[in-house]
């Protein structure tokens, strides 16, 4: 008797976990490319996760909410007002700002510039460019033996310059972690699904590099992502 009770307690617990461990679908939709996100500012990530950015009703600005340049011309200030859910009246500076949702696209503040995330999932994706400053130390163009007479040099002071290029990074949907797109990243993400992590683990140096988008993109199949329903 107390044998079969064990039994029946242990399939009992099994099944419960089972159920826990799934997705309740009357408060949750699964993301798929037609889902839209909210139009608005999300202040933070959990506002993403959630859905549920700052509408454009509630920033207060003098910018039409109908015109069509309205964020870009929004974030050129340095503080973002808007009003919180009990109708008081807040401000974040700009830079701050996660980001924001137009006509249905998620968009993310990198370095005060915003990009699209072009793939959502689980992992997403997408790409930036990214500003970097270099100085004319090991330029042979500005130094004087070169035919070019360099004024900062005299004084003991180096100059720099900037240049601008594009990387790829990968998002972490769980967390909000932005990651450069590199094998180590990938493997670092796919670690919550181990099956997978050991099969990318097991290839090739030069297949995991070849191979890096192909897995994300199995990652996101086997691990959807959902949001709150409306």
């Amino acid at each position: 008797m107390l044998k079969r009770f064990i039994i029946s307690s242990v399939i009992l617990t099994g099944f419960w976990f089972v159920l826990s461990g799934q997705t309740d679908t009357n408060t949750m939709v699964k993301y798929t490319p037609d889902f839209q996100f909210n139009e608005g500012i999300f202040i933070n990530f959990e506002q993403v996760k959630q859905n549920r950015p700052i509408p454009r009703s509630r920033i207060a600005t003098s910018i039409a909410y109908d015109d069509p340049d309205f964020y870009e011309r929004l974030f050129e200030s340095k503080k973002i007002a808007y009003f919180n859910n009990i109708g008081a009246k807040e401000e974040v500076p700009a830079k701050n700002i996660w980001g924001y949702a137009r006509n249905g696209i998620l968009y993310i503040n990198i370095n005060e510039d915003f990009y699209r995330i072009t793939i959502i999932g689980s992992i997403c994706h997408f790409v930036a460019n990214i500003t970097t400053y270099n100085t004319a130390y090991g330029n042979p163009y500005s130094y004087p033996y070169y035919g070019y007479y360099n004024y900062y040099n005299t004084y003991g002071y180096t100059p720099s310059y900037a240049s601008t290029e594009m990387r790829q990074y990968i998002l972490d949907f769980k967390t909000g972690r932005v990651l450069e797109y590199t094998v180590e990243s990938v493997k670092v993400l796919l670690m919550t699904d181990p099956e997978l992590h050991d099969e990318f683990a097991r290839l090739s140096k030069k297949k995991q590099k070849q191979l890096k988008f192909l897995y994300i993109r199995k990652f996101n199949e086997r691990n959807p992502l959902y949001f709150p329903k409306n």
